[in-house]
């Protein structure tokens, strides 16, 4: 597994963590019941803290990213079906609010944080279709 945390990023290493494990399931580089490294051992790969990891690993499993199977590890789940998803507009809504903050502390105006989140949109999308023409 490939992970690049940029340190002078504004955005938090465990929210870097978070959102390239999850565009990587979402798009197929990670296949469902691929199992995870330890949190220690990624947390020793990438220089972090291991509560840095283990937040991360928290919020992919309450997303329903990962699943930890105690002493047998963690694995990538079965893709979610997003309709059956309760709070699938609230997660939804929230990713929006972390987008504008994040957009907002980058100086960066609404024109243009929209255009890269449809370009960012539009790469998931042809990576997933990439990844289920397999």
């Amino acid at each position: 597994m490939i992970l690049h945390l940029d340190p002078a990023s504004p955005v938090p290493a465990y929210e870097q963590l978070r959102t390239q494990i999850t565009t990587m399931a979402a798009t197929g580089v990670l296949w469902p019941r691929t199992r995870l490294p330890s949190i220690r051992q990624l947390a020793r790969d990438l220089g972090l803290a291991t509560a840095t990891v283990a937040r991360a690993f928290r919020e992919l499993e309450r997303d329903g990213v990962i699943e930890t199977r105690g002493r047998h590890g963690t694995f990538v789940c079965e893709a979610p079906d997003p309709a059956a998803t309760v709070d699938a507009e609230q997660r939804l809504a929230e990713a929006a609010q972390t987008f504008a903050i994040q957009a907002r502390q980058l100086g960066v105006d609404a024109t243009h944080a929209l255009q890269q989140a449809k370009l960012a949109l539009e790469a998931v999308a042809m990576a997933t279709a990439r990844a289920e023409g397999r």
